[in-house]
């Protein structure tokens, strides 16, 4: 990088319901079920027990299980019980699938604009430009629109929006930031906000579906870029960064607007594709930083998008890594689950936190997403 830029003033948000992975199992099963019944109602009650014994049987087959995830949090309430009547999004009696995508676009814009004004509830300085990122709701004007506008920063702060790129996003959104960091702007603040539980249908029990509805989780998230100039900034510096499209992995993954909420689709070979690639990868992506990637294997810690269990595991595997250098990764997935663009910050900023971790640590940070793109990016702890 021409000019050195740090992540900083890492700052999170906890999402209203937190719970115990096993009951959120239970409630899954349960949604299920009662979609099943509602859509194909069962002629005895042995006939529906039986259902509701299959669903439950295949929810714990193929979901996570809570040996890797052992908690997830989420801001809808609906979650908390199972009085079907008074869902907002769940009353699958009258809607199966769930309410049509239009009524969750309304929570999530209510939840989004709730999340930049506690972000920003003491704040009187504008930044030079806000990037919001999500992948999983699109209200305009967004959250971050109505921030500005209501605080009179407009003619200070400019909204952009980093949205439907899916779990990789945060590295292209500190590319975006040094970008505009290098016209001038001071302070470039990132703003991730992630619902991803909202788009769970219970109406797809197919076990691709049942490992996402499982492994998902909501995830708000602000930190800020800025340059480091002379200025002794506790964050990450931007290194280096690199992206790349596997060739013939297009049908890999996908995340797509569909009727009710957004529904994902995710091959099991995307471990595989990622393994094939990802040795070359760390290569070049190394190269742009001058180190060489048998230095990172030895010397750097790794911040993983957990997709899941596999990747982490396959991934430290595959580059020989120790437990210790995927830590922060592994304890972000089992206490967090995967917040899509959320959850590489929240890594960074345990790794930041991390006293074991010494200043001048390499940090490889690597996601992945729809494309299938591979993308990543190496930081350095300052602090």
């Amino acid at each position: 990088m021409s000019q050195a830029i740090v992540l900083h003033d890492f700052q999170s948000q906890l999402p209203t319901h937190h719970a115990p992975q096993g009951e959120i199992l239970d409630w899954i099963a349960a949604a299920h079920a009662r979609s099943e019944l509602a859509l194909r109602p069962p002629d005895s009650a042995e006939q529906r027990e039986e259902i509701t014994r299959k669903l439950r049987k295949l929810v714990l087959r193929f979901g996570c299980s809570t040996d890797r995830i052992s908690s997830r949090n989420a801001f809808l309430d609906d979650f908390t019980h199972t009085d079907w009547d008074r869902m907002r999004i769940f009353r699958l009696d009258q809607f199966p699938a769930g309410r049509p995508c239009g009524e969750r676009s309304r929570f999530f814009g209510e939840i989004c604009d709730r999340a930049f004004q506690r972000f920003y509830a003491e704040e009187t300085d504008p930044p030079g430009a806000i990037l919001h990122v999500t992948c999983t709701g699109y209200v305009s004007p967004s959250g971050a629109q109505r921030l500005v506008a209501g605080r009179d920063w407009g003619r200070h702060t400019e909204v952009i929006h980093a949205y439907h790129m899916g779990c990789y996003a945060s590295l292209p959104a500190i590319r975006m930031a040094a970008g505009l960091l290098a016209t001038g702007k001071e302070r470039v603040d990132l703003v991730h906000t992630e619902l991803c539980t909202l788009h769970l249908d219970p109406s797809q029990h197919q076990p691709e579906q049942l490992v996402v509805q499982t492994l998902f989780a909501d995830g708000v998230i602000r930190y800020r870029a800025s340059r480091a100039g002379g200025a002794s900034l506790r964050g990450m510096e931007l290194v280096a960064a690199r992206e790349e499209i596997v060739p013939d992995t297009a049908d890999a993954m996908s995340w797509m607007v569909s009727d009710a909420g957004m529904r994902m689709t995710l091959s099991r070979k995307v471990p595989d594709h990622i393994r094939a690639c990802l040795g070359a990868f760390l290569e070049r992506l190394g190269a742009g930083a001058g180190l060489a990637a048998d230095r990172l294997r030895r010397e750097a810690v790794f911040a993983i998008h957990p997709g899941g269990p596999r990747i982490i595991d396959e991934i430290a595997e595959h580059l020989g890594l120790g437990p210790h250098q995927v830590q922060a990764s592994n304890a972000i997935l089992r206490g967090h689950g995967n917040m899509s663009s959320a959850t590489l910050p929240h890594v960074w900023q345990r790794i930041l936190a991390d006293d074991a971790v010494p200043s001048g640590t390499p940090v490889v940070s690597l996601a992945f997403g729809p494309g299938l793109t591979v993308s990543g990016a190496v930081l350095r702890k300052l602090g």
